[in-house]
């Protein structure tokens, strides 16, 4: 239950999932942000992070910008699982490293969810679907966020899929400081074939509730820019528009007294 009208956030994070999935780089102080943006507190932190001891013993650099790494993350108040790389053999001779952080970060979750209103779990992994309807049981408000190869599944049980994509400043983009554009990345909600045109929608800050998606509403987090086909790829099928499980990214342009428009299109990712 909330406490003195404040939201008692869980957030887990499956690092090296993230990481090999299309989020490495990821900002952690932003996904903090993000978890905590409905006047939510931050309870529990936890990054589950790989450690390979060998690479280590061999390799000064990867050692040192490991224990950079799981600084950075303890500044910003997570608290560091370390999971050790096991290496194997299989039938061919072929060695291989394991580092399976699912039984740690589930049993920590599913135990620490009775004093949790909402959990973010950071991950695509599909085993961690039947987490999520088990916190959900215990009375948890459960959201995936996650970026590439996201489980079908896995963002079919959460009450909410976030990509990550198109969470502001979670991951900086190429473009960011080309000639100063402005960068956004966004879905395409709306499109007329028959016009050439239609209308992008994106997060402008991590303020306000998701599921507000009228970008005319004061208290929503979104925002709505005008898309030209001519705007687009050459070789993109216009015909696959409108759909929101493409995200594209964008240059924003501010036209006056029209709003924003998107210039630029690339596509980043199909869900």
């Amino acid at each position: 239950m909330e406490r003195s009208g404040h939201l008692r956030v869980g957030i887990y994070v499956d690092v090296s999932n993230i990481a090999q999935n299309g989020g490495f780089g990821m900002q952690y102080d932003v996904l903090r942000e993000f978890a905590c943006r409905n006047n939510g507190v931050a309870i529990r932190l936890n990054a589950y992070v790989a450690f390979d001891e060998e690479m280590a013993r061999k390799n000064a650099e990867y050692k040192r910008k490991s224990e950079s790494f799981h600084s950075v993350l303890r500044d910003f108040g997570y608290k560091i699982i370390v999971k050790i790389v096991r290496w194997f053999e299989d039938d061919q001779g072929n060695r291989y490293g394991k580092a399976n952080a699912d039984l740690d970060m589930a049993v920590d979750a599913l135990m620490q969810s009775e004093r949790l209103d909402y959990v973010l779990m950071v991950t695509g992994d599909g085993d961690f679907t039947q987490v999520v309807r088990a916190l959900q049981n215990k009375g948890c408000r459960v959201e995936i966020l996650a970026f590439k190869n996201v489980s079908y599944q896995l963002r079919n049980e959460a009450d909410v899929f976030t990509s990550g994509y198109l969470v502001p400043n979670l991951l900086e983009s190429e473009h960011q400081n080309e000639n100063s554009r402005k960068v956004a990345r966004g879905v395409c909600y709306s499109f007329f074939p028959d016009k050439g045109f239609g209308f992008m929608r994106f997060m402008k800050d991590l303020s306000g509730q998701l599921w507000i998606t009228d970008s005319r509403r004061q208290d929503s987090p979104y925002a709505t820019a005008f898309a030209h086909s001519s705007q687009f790829p050459d070789n993109f099928d216009l015909a696959t528009l409108p759909n929101r499980e493409q995200v594209f990214e964008f240059d924003l342009k501010e036209v006056k007294d029209k709003g924003w428009q998107a210039e630029n299109i690339r596509t980043i990712y199909h869900y």
